[in-house]
């Protein structure tokens, strides 16, 4: 184990608050104006008014990574873990503590923040018989937050097995990637016990500043498939127009300033247009998570009995990505594809 801070902070709710009026949703107008205030200076993480919060952060992926970079930034004492060694070499640098494994979390922490890359993993970290994060009698009282993209149907064994084990459960997906999270721009959906949102609010508007309490249950679950549908969508329907111009010797440049200034450039076109002018493809979210997701939006569909036609396509184009080769690659690896289909490309 290396560390280079000792332990010993714990998480208090923040003081000051008003109380909620009875009826008022939780997009307050109050809840608007720290949004707003909170972005101003948005690229240095804002430091809360509690105290130091002692929060592990399991999985070190891109997201995982970026993330506990902000809380160290933000001045928490930041534990970290990796199932693969040699990510936490530079948190550990800037002051985490490497766990050896997920079951010490609750040693060193009172909020675990769990972002890892599938249902699979998610459940391996949390419900493992021995060691899993539920499970642990030094959870009891304590807060998991789970920030990655997952089933409803797992996410609803953690919170069973949250209860019995007397751990305080939130669901915290996010919406932004890597570059997004460092430049404090990410947003975060929670859902769960409103008292359990309360006394963490402050810590994860220390990782992004638009934070949305969503509801109860799995409801941040559900908007944030419900968005990323919309984002691989986005990306076809873009992909789409570049190669349909360009089969008719429309120079990209030219088109992309014009997509750009009229009123399709939403702000997930826009952070594509730089890529796609440099044909980059390095991933921010690569094709394979992405139709990761989306088998997660028509499972979740079909259970609501709720048909999403254009979602079936988008995620049949990026299955053939990910069967050509190019699932790694940024999911804008869709216009590849589409260019290889219309014999635009030789790769």
């Amino acid at each position: 184990m290396r560390s280079s801070r000792s332990t010993g902070s714990s998480l208090r709710r923040c003081s000051g608050r008003p109380p909620r009026r009875p009826g008022r949703p939780c997009a307050s107008p109050r809840i608007v104006a720290r949004v707003r205030s909170t972005t101003l200076c948005a690229c240095r993480a804002p430091h809360t008014q509690e105290m130091n919060v002692d929060v592990s952060v399991l999985g070190l992926g891109q997201m995982g990574s970026a993330i506990a970079e902000r809380l160290i930034s933000a001045g928490h004492k930041v534990s970290v873990w990796n199932r693969s060694k040699g990510k936490a070499d530079g948190l550990v640098a800037r002051g985490a503590f490497e766990l050896d494994a997920p079951s010490e979390a609750w040693a060193r922490s009172d909020v675990c923040i769990t972002m890892v890359a599938d249902s699979h993993a998610f459940a391996d970290v949390a419900l493992a018989p021995h060691g899993g994060l539920v499970h642990a009698a030094a959870g009891r009282g304590k807060t998991l937050i789970d920030m990655s993209t997952v089933s409803a149907e797992v996410s609803g064994h953690v919170a069973a097995a949250a209860a019995v084990g007397g751990v305080r459960y939130l669901r915290a997906p996010v919406s932004g990637n890597p570059g997004v999270v460092r430049a404090g721009n990410l947003t975060i959906l929670a859902s769960g016990e409103e008292a359990v949102f309360t006394s963490v609010e402050g810590l994860l508007r220390d990782i992004g500043p638009h934070v949305f309490n969503v509801g109860e249950g799995d409801a941040a679950r559900i908007i944030k498939l419900a968005l990323n549908l919309m984002v691989a969508g986005t990306a076809e329907l873009l992909a789409e127009c570049v190669a349909l111009a360009e089969a008719h010797d429309v120079r990209r440049d030219k088109l992309l300033e014009v997509v750009g200034a009229s009123a399709v450039a939403s702000p997930l076109v826009k952070y594509k247009i730089g890529p796609l002018l440099a044909d980059d493809y390095t991933s921010t979210f690569s094709s394979r998570l992405m139709r990761k997701d989306l088998d997660l939006a028509l499972e979740s569909a079909a259970a609501g009995g709720v048909p999403l036609p254009v979602t079936g396509v988008v995620q049949q184009l990026l299955q053939a990505c990910i069967s050509t080769g190019l699932g790694e690659l940024d999911f804008m690896a869709l216009l590849i594809r589409l260019q290889r289909e219309a014999g635009q490309t030789s790769a």
